[in-house]
């Protein structure tokens, strides 16, 4: 008999037959350094010892294939060519039995979700296509959180120009609608460097150049303008946010702020990314200075817990339960106070199984997450009382080990 918890990673339910190689009816069995670009079709995946907050991984939320994470231990306990049924929002891998499997139903989109006890949450959507964006409408997004603009991006070489993007955005865009759009302008990073870039010395992770580090030389630069000058267009016909990357120090913010207000003759709300521990907490003091700010976990786990977030070898020090991790963002919660309302979280980390409701305990209300996982938030939201979750998000707060914190969230 299988039955077999595995990681929960990619939500959805899949039946078919365990192999390593692909086929239409496959349940395939993958090494996360097997992820191409072009993944065979299958009915679901399962990546042995992957690296849940890697690039790769996360590309994986986007192709509307169940996925769940196993260990190497419990990839050699599958039999392969036997049917199986997976289930990528419990992790759940059992003998193919009866088909009863319903995802719950999407929230009405463009509104917040409401928990047990009356308070409004926000399930925005994280995408980086139309067609995401028209999913995320489908999945009942209350918003538009963040477009991933560099996944827009030409492939034939030349780096895009003005007329480009407005094309792209406005595709994006009206698959959206009615939604509200914040488009993250364009985030090169050593394993986003598009063809027309070439390789340069300090492009690499958290460390070294990305994002807003690159707007101020060429040809980054004249990207991050025609992106600008394309917004500009559109603001006429479509609700539109900016958002800047990968923003670490005050006066960055001011800068590429100003810059902004300089090239645009609409007025469109602007915020900043926060991906590392000192943006995060200067928050409080940022959100004088724009109009909203994205609070970027994946990017934070990997400054916090000093371990490369693409290489699996260290993924287990990203462990997103460990107590350090909820202590920081619950003192920055705090330090923000009332502006805490403007501030959206984005990344994996609210999709995880048990983080939604300790997030809610610390006053957070916006989150920006893969379209697939809506429903399921919005699931968990309506069951959650926030007082409750309060308290909730202390005692995993005062804990001392990651295990504490998931036998406080029921977790296996």
């Amino acid at each position: 008999m299988l039955h077999l918890q595995a990681s929960p990673f990619a939500p959805g339910h899949g039946r078919g037959v365990l192999r390593r190689s692909g086929a239409p009816d496959s349940l395939l069995i993958l090494a996360q350094r097997e992820l191409g670009p072009i993944l065979p079709p299958c009915a679901g995946l399962m990546v042995v010892d992957g690296a849940p907050f890697s690039h790769p991984m996360l590309r994986l939320l986007g192709l509307g294939i169940p996925t769940v994470l196993v260990s190497a231990e419990q990839a050699a306990r599958l039999p392969l060519g036997a049917e199986a049924v997976l289930d990528g929002a419990t992790g759940l891998i059992t003998d193919a039995g009866p088909d009863a499997w319903q995802a719950p139903p999407p929230p009405p989109p463009g509104a917040p979700v409401v928990s047990a006890d009356g308070t409004a949450v926000e399930l925005r959507a994280s995408v980086g296509s139309a067609a995401g964006a028209a999913w995320a409408v489908a999945q009942g997004a209350a918003a538009i959180g963040l477009v991933r603009s560099e996944f827009l991006l030409s492939a034939h070489g030349a780096p895009p120009d003005a007329a480009y993007f407005e094309t792209a955005l406005a595709a994006l865009c009206e698959a959206a609608q009615p939604l509200p759009v914040t488009v993250r302008l364009v985030d090169i990073a050593a394993d986003k460097r598009p063809p027309w870039l070439q390789p340069l010395p300090g492009l690499g992770g958290a460390l070294g150049l990305q994002g807003a580090r690159l707007y101020a030389s060429e040809p980054v630069q004249s990207v991050f303008r025609a992106e600008l000058a394309a917004l500009d267009t559109l603001a006429k016909a479509y609700r539109l946010g900016v958002l800047v990357p990968y923003v670490v120090a005050l006066d960055e913010l001011l800068h590429w702020r100003n810059e902004i207000a300089r090239r645009l003759t609409a007025t469109l709300p602007v915020g900043v990314m926060a991906e590392a521990p000192a943006a995060v907490l200067a928050m409080s003091e940022w959100l004088e200075a724009v109009d909203f700010l994205a609070l970027g976990c994946n990017d934070l786990m990997q400054c916090l817990f000093a371990a490369d977030r693409d290489l699996p070898e260290l993924s287990g020090f990203l462990d997103p339960y460990a107590p350090v991790l909820h202590r920081f963002l619950w003192q920055a919660a705090v330090a923000t106070g009332s502006r805490l309302a403007r501030v959206q979280v984005c990344g994996l980390l609210p999709q995880l199984p048990g983080v939604l409701p300790v997030l809610l305990g610390m006053g957070y209300r916006a989150f920006s997450v893969d379209p697939a996982w809506i429903p399921y938030l919005a699931q968990t939201v309506r069951r959650t009382d926030v007082a409750a979750a309060v308290a909730l998000a202390e005692q995993v707060c005062g804990a001392r080990r990651p295990a504490e914190v998931r036998a406080l969230l029921g977790l296996p």
